[in-house]
């Protein structure tokens, strides 16, 4: 393995621990509140497997989005599951409700809210503020231009507020240690506390640099469909969010693949809200979890986790 290896591993930070998404394995490893890590290990599964369409350019971004939210969700929730039994919280109500199917139920209820909420601060706020602006204005590119700076200023607004948060803090922390794991696995470094630590943070293929690549190509794509009415413009959106996922999925594809000008110049606001916000330097312990995930999702004999 040399320095110009990049993996397909990716993953997710947790509370108290790492999720890492291998070639055929997905592995959590949390740290319980007694101090050992605790460690489920699941294999992929995914609705491109049983129709091969799905797996086709600008398709594939689409459906890897909104399975990364599901998986993403029951990671959380797993994580969660440690430190609410340490509290002794009282049966959440799905369970109770819902003894056979509580957890499914909760996290369809988790992830459709995450949506709605997601839908109302990033597609309708942006464009009632941007509405205030067709009287001075009257070219519909400039109009999204004026939408995408309102989304983006939410997006900034909305990173700066979690992150000054004590709990969203340790999950970033975590954040480092998973990227950190990573960038000593692609150098070809011995997976070790002590190698780790002495790797980047920052890394060009995290999903925060991907959602950026999101705010920026809904301004050029959403441009070729003009200004309508209100209710028109909430809905075009609505229906071309697939399109503009999937193309900022294979944008950034190619951003991370390459090692070039270019490139390092598009990969580096990405990298520049992770400095500042969603990604923190780990302590000892936090890469002693990413290494774990990451080990147990490492390609096994005939597999491969080479970036193309």
């Amino acid at each position: 393995m040399n320095e110009s290896f990049k993996t397909t591993i990716g993953g997710q930070a947790l509370i108290e621990g790492v999720m890492m998404r291998g070639p055929s394995k997905t592995a959590y490893a949390v740290r319980k509140p007694g101090g050992d890590i605790a460690m489920r290990v699941d294999n992929n599964k995914s609705i491109a497997d049983k129709y091969p369409f799905l797996n086709w350019p600008i398709i594939r971004g689409a459906v890897k989005l909104i399975e990364a939210m599901v998986i993403g969700v029951d990671a959380i929730m797993y994580s969660a599951s440690f430190w609410e039994d340490e509290e002794g919280e009282e049966e959440d109500f799905f369970t109770k409700h819902f003894p056979e199917h509580g957890e499914k139920i909760e996290q369809i209820v988790t992830v459709s809210f995450s949506v709605l909420l997601a839908v109302l601060f990033f597609m309708v706020l942006p464009n009632v503020l941007a509405t205030y602006f067709e009287r001075h204005i009257t070219s519909s590119v400039l109009l999204n231009l004026v939408e995408g700076v309102f989304r983006i200023g939410i997006f900034f607004a909305y990173m700066a507020l979690i992150s000054k948060q004590k709990d969203i803090g340790r999950v970033f922390e975590y954040h480092g240690a998973e990227h950190k794991s990573i960038a000593c696995y692609e150098a070809g470094a011995p997976l070790e506390v002590e190698e780790v630590r002495k790797y980047s943070r920052l890394h060009p293929r995290c999903g925060t640099s991907f959602l950026f690549m999101v705010l920026i190509l809904s301004v050029i794509i959403l441009s070729f469909f003009g200004w309508p009415s209100f209710l028109g413009r909430v809905l075009v959106r609505l229906l071309v969010f697939p399109l503009i996922a999937g193309v900022s999925y294979e944008v950034n594809r190619l951003v991370g693949k390459y090692d070039t000008p270019l490139t390092m110049a598009l990969r580096y606001p990405g990298l520049m809200i992770q400095k500042h916000f969603t990604v923190r330097e780990p302590d000892d312990s936090q890469i002693e979890v990413g290494i774990a995930s990451l080990k147990a999702v490492l390609p096994a004999e005939g597999e491969s986790d080479l970036w193309k």
